[in-house]
Formats: C-alpha cells, sequence, structure tokens
C-alpha cells in the first residue's frame, strides 16, 4: 500500500502548500482521503488518473478539506467518467454537498451524473465496508462549525492506515490509530496548545500509547515548517510518497 500526499497544507497555504488530499492505493484500493479546495490542480500536476478513483472520505466540512469537491465532480463530468463513484463523510453530508455545488456552480447540484454517484452519511465508531475497504470514523474536536468532525481508521488489503484530521487533543485518537501501520497526525504547531488544533509536543506525549508504527505529521503551521530541519519525526511535503 502507498499514500501519496496530494497537499498537505492547512487552511492558509501556508509554505505554499495544497490543501489537504490524500491518495491512497494498492493492489485494489484507491481512494482519497479528504478534497480540499485545491485537490483537483494538484491532483492533475500529480498525473493520478481520478477515475481510477473509488471512494473519497470527507473528515469534516471546512473548505480545506472538503471545497475541492464541486470541481472533482465537474472534472468527471466533463471528461466522461463511467465508473462508480462514492463520496463518505460526516452526517450532513449530501446536504453540504448539494448547497456547496450551488454556491460555487449554480444549478450543477442538479445535473445528472453520466456516472453513478453514492453519497454515504457515516456514524461515529460504526464501521462501514466499501469493497475492500474497511473504515471506522472516530469523533474528534475542531470547534462548533464545519464539524461533525471525524478521523479515519481505515483497513484495506491486510494494512491500517489512520489519519487524525484536524483536532485538539483527544483520547478517541489513541484507538483509532492504536497500532496502525501509518498514522498520519496533524501537528499545527510545535509546544503551543490552542483549541481545535494539535501540537507536536501534545502529539508525542501520547505516542507510546498509540503505538503506530509509522508516524507522518501533516498540517502544519509556518511554526512547524520553520522547525523541519529539527523535527524527531517525517513531515509531509506535498508529492511525497509513503509506503506502509
Amino acid at each position: 500500500m502507498q499514500l501519496r500526499f496530494v497537499g498537505c497544507g492547512d487552511a492558509l497555504g501556508s509554505g505554499g502548500r495544497f490543501n489537504t488530499c490524500f491518495h491512497v492505493t494498492g493492489a485494489r484500493a484507491n481512494f482519497l482521503i479528504d478534497c480540499g479546495a485545491s485537490s483537483l490542480p494538484a491532483l492533475k500536476r500529480l498525473g493520478i488518473v481520478r477515475d481510477a478513483i473509488d471512494l473519497i472520505l470527507i473528515t469534516h466540512f471546512h473548505g480545506d478539506h472538503f471545497g475541492g469537491l464541486p470541481f472533482l465532480l465537474l472534472d468527471a463530468q466533463f471528461t466522461r467518467r463511467a465508473r462508480p463513484l462514492v463520496i463518505a463523510g460526516p452526517q450532513g453530508i449530501e446536504t453540504k454537498l448539494a448547497h456547496l455545488m450551488e454556491s460555487l456552480f449554480e444549478h450543477s447540484s442538479r445535473t445528472q451524473q453520466r456516472f453513478g454517484l453514492s453519497v454515504v452519511a457515516l456514524e461515529p465508531l460504526q464501521s462501514r465496508t466499501f469493497g475492500g475497504i474497511n473504515v471506522t470514523p472516530y469523533p474528534v474536536v475542531h470547534g462548533e462549525s464545519g464539524g461533525p468532525f471525524l478521523a479515519y481508521r481505515v483497513e484495506a488489503e491486510g494494512r491500517v492506515v489512520t489519519y487524525s484530521a484536524d483536532t485538539e487533543w483527544t483520547d478517541t485518537l489513541i484507538p483509532a490509530a492504536r497500532g496502525a501501520d501509518l498514522f498520519v497526525a496533524e501537528a499545527y504547531y510545535y509546544d503551543r496548545i490552542v483549541k481545535n488544533h494539535l501540537s507536536l509536543t501534545t502529539l508525542e506525549a501520547h505516542l507510546p500509547e498509540i503505538d503506530a508504527k509509522r508516524l507522518v505529521l501533516t498540517h502544519m503551521s509556518d511554526d512547524m515548517l520553520g522547525r523541519l530541519g529539527e523535527l524527531p519525526h517525517l513531515a509531509a511535503h506535498d508529492g511525497m510518497i509513503v509506503e506502509f
């Protein structure tokens, strides 16, 4: 299995990075985790075949994680995609996606797709299987607007990848990431404690409990990006590929 960081930036484009979007592939699995506003040009820049993607998992409804869907869906329509696509995310995703489509491209939410499109709402702690991909959402803490907020533990082809999503520390991250082959975790600040976001020092205090086999840091502010040369953990950059 491999995960490619199509975009690993924050909402403000710190470091000139694209918004959050991860492409996970294996022998059969092919899915995205999040699809931020800049994801379509980032996918095209990397030469990723969008028609091969079967599933998109959305963690929450902020633009840097969700805002790229209208562009991706319109691109699929105009390029005559035939392969079915599932978009899954927090409760309310059907309404949120329709409103977003209408806000950006009027009447687009009512256009009949040329391909099968399923939009699925996920419940925290209730696993769902999409093809050979088993997805377990965990509730996380990222404010009062733009939610519900979900981290994901995804099992596919004998491997486990967990993504923390945007969150302050919450104990649900422990079962979500425990023993994962790859844990992709937000580290927005180095040691500054703020609501709704995770600092590296806070994360590090819990790493022994999590015991993931591999950790990659993502969604970093300028504070973290200025420390890349001194970090003891692997830090993501746009286009980076991690095998797990």
